[in-house]
């Protein structure tokens, strides 16, 4: 892995296809809060835990403009399947397919050995820029409550 981006670079523009097979861009999302919750796999437990967190705590992201984006490595088909299976209907959960893992190389969190992403949480501010940047360890759930009171003191 190479190193994770920093706090204070401007984060850089993607575009992904989400569970809904609609095309996300970052720089779309300027002026709003963007949570970058990265997972290694779907259907893996933590993973579902991670996603569920972003789903259940939806209408306050969105009270504190605020766009929490899932992402990781599987294809769209997989994760139209997967949202559905778990409930996730409104959080949009992000496809880094193909090219394979290159949103989570150009943040610096992919494992190229393994073939996916680190869990981490990135959150980029109104203006583009990385606010914070936290990777757990694998097993590790993120604490939804961390990110919510970090963004209340944005």
């Amino acid at each position: 892995m190479s190193t994770p981006i920093q706090v204070g670079e401007q984060a850089p523009d993607f575009v992904l296809r989400d569970q809904n097979n609609e095309d996300v861009q970052l720089s779309d999302l300027k002026g709003k809060k963007v949570l970058l919750s990265f997972h290694p796999l779907a259907w893996t437990p933590v993973c579902k835990d991670q996603m569920q967190s972003l789903e259940m705590n939806l209408i306050w992201f969105e009270e504190n403009n605020t766009i929490p984006l899932g992402i990781s490595v599987d294809p769209v088909a997989s994760k139209t399947a997967w949202a559905e299976k778990i409930d996730v209907n409104e959080t949009r959960i992000l496809s880094d397919f193909w090219p394979h893992g290159e949103v989570a190389m150009m943040y610096g969190i992919f494992r190229e050995k393994e073939g996916f992403s680190e869990r981490a949480n990135i959150i980029v501010d109104e203006e583009g820029k990385v606010a914070f940047v936290k990777v757990y360890e694998l097993r590790e759930l993120p604490d939804i409550d961390e990110i919510i009171a970090f963004i209340k003191q944005m």
